[in-house]
């Protein structure tokens, strides 16, 4: 008894549509045909097609399937380079399966970037924030930096500066700044890449200082901003003084 298209495309498990296309491109060969003109498939040509969708259920490019059937040294590439791929497919959804955990966990993760989600617990919302979007301009290299001075203890002075009032007075943000100077310094001493942001950013300069300046503008109030300008012109009037 032989079938028709539609018979082995259901004994198959897929369409007449990729019956015609294998046909098309040289992978299923033609049937006889019924005096009516209509195709005759027998068990060949459906462990045939059974065949081509195993392997291309397993990832196999169509046009690699006549060389990954001739068994010989370029099947096994392709068959490890196949491997390789799958491999990372594997780790890709393993990093996000654990993404995933740690934001079901924290929901604070979710302002993280990938590789500092365990110091989502220990930063300020505005500090967060503010570090996802620096993940858009900076380096891997600068990234880096940024974790490892994160990791770092937080010190009083960190967290008097996070907590300062928009209405603070004036003495207390130049105590602040001179406070929170030497700090910087330290920072600037053991971390040059986080010294001048532009440089260390992978886009241009002007999209950089764009993302930098909005970035401070919109998760810092104004005393936090007058801070940090007097703490840069304190840093910079000691450092030309040293010059």
């Amino acid at each position: 008894m032989a079938w028709s298209t539609s018979q082995l495309a259901e004994l198959a498990g897929t369409t007449t549509k990729t019956v015609r296309h294998y046909h098309e491109i040289g992978l299923l060969d033609e049937p006889e045909r019924a005096p009516n003109g209509y195709k005759r498939y027998r068990v060949g040509h459906l462990v045939r097609l059974l065949r081509i969708r195993r392997l291309t259920d397993l990832g196999v490019p169509l046009s690699d399937i006549p060389s990954v059937e001739g068994g010989d040294e370029k099947a096994r590439q392709i068959l490890r380079a196949l491997d390789a791929e799958l491999a990372a497919e594997i780790e890709r959804m393993q990093d996000r399966r654990r993404e995933l955990a740690a934001v079901m966990e924290n929901r604070a993760a979710l302002d993280m970037p990938p590789d500092f989600r365990a110091l989502a617990d220990d930063m300020p919302e505005a500090q967060r924030s503010l570090l996802l979007a620096y993940s858009s301009i900076l380096t891997p290299a600068a990234m880096s930096e940024f974790s490892e001075q994160l990791s770092a203890p937080r010190g009083d002075v960190d967290a008097e500066f996070e907590s300062l009032d928009e209405d603070a007075p004036d003495d207390v943000r130049q105590r602040l700044a001179e406070r929170l100077a030497p700090e910087v310094r330290r920072q600037q001493r053991d971390h040059p890449a986080l010294a001048d942001l532009r440089a260390s950013s992978r886009l241009e300069a002007a999209l950089t200082e764009s993302v930098v300046v909005q970035a401070l503008v919109e998760f810092y109030n104004h005393a936090h901003l007058d801070v940090l300008q007097r703490v840069h012109a304190i840093v910079f009037e000691e450092g030309t003084g040293e010059g």
